[in-house]
């Protein structure tokens, strides 16, 4: 086989033909004499024209003249062949002849044998380290806990606990409890939402109401010995919060009195509060401190007085929470230390005498620890043990007992976010007591908490509260008092500044080993008009009854209070 020479008959096609040979081989030409014999070929994609000729469709030496196009026999149609000559260069491998081609050896510095060919076409080595280009996440603030939907499980240490998340430790008698809609602050729409006070970086929210009303019973005993009042009421709040890019302090104090000109000795003052600082330690390591208190008085008919009295004596409860919650991926966990104290003045009887009660007087401590796991961000089960011990100032009560116990409360639940417009925390559970003194039984109950808020619509607003649990009595004979409390209320905007209220109260009180029972209902109608951001119109209405077994110690009232409140 000899070399193949020129293309017959190139001088009939002209420029045109000369053009498309030079543009055929001379890039192959110039990358051949570029690479050094077996040097991997820097373009592994689609194979070069020239490239396929050798080693494609085996064309065995036809040639392509002009432009002519080779079919799939290695005949050429819309040029001319040379029937014993090939292609005078195919792809990177010059001029050569076949036995040179065969042999694998080379005639010339631009040539190249069969087996450098093959390794100029070999796939090429795999590419070892970091991808040019890498999927990026981003990393976004997470976002704070909803210490509404995530409350701390706290039982009163006596009384009745109030029904909301507030975890406000303490004391709470019925009558506080069932006329609590009267202070119970509304949502506000944004256009009418006071704007509050610049100090720093805190933002201020102070108010001051002013009502007048009619009570029926402002004593709260029973109807036969009730003395109805004009009632005067005084109120003034203190909301605040910081403006700080990470880390939170927050408020909310109220307090109040209440004035009978027609009946002096039912005049009486009221409070509650609490203040939380969270510290962001870091993106999944958080502090939480609180703070919390109540003010509030006896009933003069209720069972933990032994007579009645010319005046409701005050109690008072306060007390801290140190914790720190930290989050694993999907779980969350959280240790807290809760501290309470609660204080109870003396009464005073009709006749003069004072009545002591400083033996009821103690201190709460209890380690809680709740773990959750977000199953998907619209629900998160978790479990919640709750370790407390209750000492009292002195060893023993007025009757000679012993009332220091300890207790455990182990409950399970979940907070949720069905849609947008469900969001809240249910749980259950089971609470032990058991007391120091043999005379006085252990105590097992049910615990339920549950708070629910629906958006119904736009304008409607439903709010679900529910407790239950064991809280302290100074009865004789009684080891404490297992009490169950339930809320609901609707609200309703007619415009923008004009909503309707309405709400029920229900509660329930079971005295251990003790014949007493006591059963609750309240009713509140309440309208508030807000002129603008700074001044709005309170009327409400309040229906109380409580039916006991105790001997003077049933009641029922009703209350209307009409007032102005102002924020500043």
């Amino acid at each position: 086989m000899t070399c193949a020479g020129p293309i017959a008959g190139w001088q009939s096609q002209g420029l045109r033909g000369f053009a498309l040979i030079a543009a055929l081989t001379l890039p192959s030409l110039a990358r051949a004499q570029a690479l050094p014999s077996g040097a991997p070929d820097s373009t592994f994609g689609a194979p070069a024209v020239g490239d396929v000729l050798p080693l494609g469709a085996g064309l065995r030496g036809s040639a392509v003249s002009g432009s002519g196009v080779l079919n799939s026999n290695g005949s050429a149609t819309g040029g001319e062949t040379s029937g014993s000559g090939g292609l005078a260069t195919r792809a990177l491998a010059g001029s050569r002849s076949g036995s040179a081609l065969a042999s694998g050896g080379t005639n010339g510095p631009n040539n190249r044998g069969l087996t450098n060919l093959l390794r100029l076409r070999a796939i090429p080595p795999r590419r070892f380290g970091s991808a040019t280009v890498r999927p990026v996440r981003s990393i976004t603030q997470v976002p704070p806990y909803d210490l509404r939907l995530t409350p701390v499980v706290r039982n009163a240490v006596s009384g009745v606990p109030l029904p909301t998340v507030l975890p406000l430790a303490g004391v709470q008698t019925p009558g506080f409890f069932l006329s609590t809609a009267l202070r119970r602050p509304i949502t506000i729409d944004e256009a009418y939402a006071p704007l509050g006070i610049k100090v720093g970086t805190f933002t201020i929210l102070p108010a001051i109401q002013q009502s007048i009303g009619y009570d029926t019973n402002p004593d709260q005993i029973t109807n036969r010995l009730a003395k109805p009042s004009l009632a005067l009421r005084t109120d003034g709040e203190l909301s605040f919060r910081s403006d700080w890019s990470s880390s939170e302090l927050t408020g909310d104090l109220r307090g109040g009195y209440v004035d009978y000109p027609d009946n002096q000795g039912a005049s009486r003052p009221n409070g509650a509060g609490v203040t939380r600082l969270r510290i962001d330690a870091n993106r999944d390591t958080r502090i939480e401190v609180e703070g919390r208190f109540l003010l509030e008085t006896q009933r003069t008919g209720t069972p933990d007085l032994a007579a009645a009295t010319a005046t409701r004596p005050l109690i008072a409860s306060y007390g801290t929470t140190v914790g720190v919650s930290e989050r694993f991926n999907r779980v969350q966990v959280s240790l807290r230390g809760l501290l309470d104290r609660s204080e109870f003045e003396d009464a005073q009887l009709s006749d003069g005498t004072i009545l002591r009660q400083s033996d009821r007087n103690l201190n709460q401590y209890g380690l809680q620890l709740r773990a959750g796991y977000e199953i998907s961000p619209v629900i998160t089960p978790f479990v919640d043990v709750l370790a407390d011990t209750r000492v009292y100032d002195l060893r023993v009560d007025s009757s000679g007992i012993r009332r220091d116990s300890d207790g455990i409360t182990l409950s399970g639940g979940a907070s949720f976010a069905l849609t947008r417009f469900v969001t809240g925390e249910i749980s259950a559970g089971l609470q032990h007591r058991s007391y120091v003194d043999p005379a006085l039984r252990d105590l097992t109950a049910p615990v339920i908490t549950a708070a629910l808020i629906w958006s119904a619509s736009p304008l409607t607003t439903v709010r679900l509260n529910g407790a239950t649990g064991i809280v302290e009595t100074s009865v004789p004979g009684s080891s404490g008092v297992l009490t169950q409390t339930a809320t609901l209320e609707v609200q309703h905007d007619l415009l923008r500044n004009l909503s309707l209220t309405g709400g029920i109260s229900y509660l329930s009180n079971d005295y251990d080993r003790v014949n007493i029972t006591e059963r609750g209902f309240s009713a509140t109608a309440r309208i508030d008009y807000r002129f603008n951001r700074w001044l709005a119109m309170r009327g409400s209405y309040i229906y109380q009854r409580l039916d006991s077994t105790s001997s003077g110690s049933s009641f029922h009232a009703n209350t209307f209070l009409l007032g102005l409140r102002v924020n500043p």
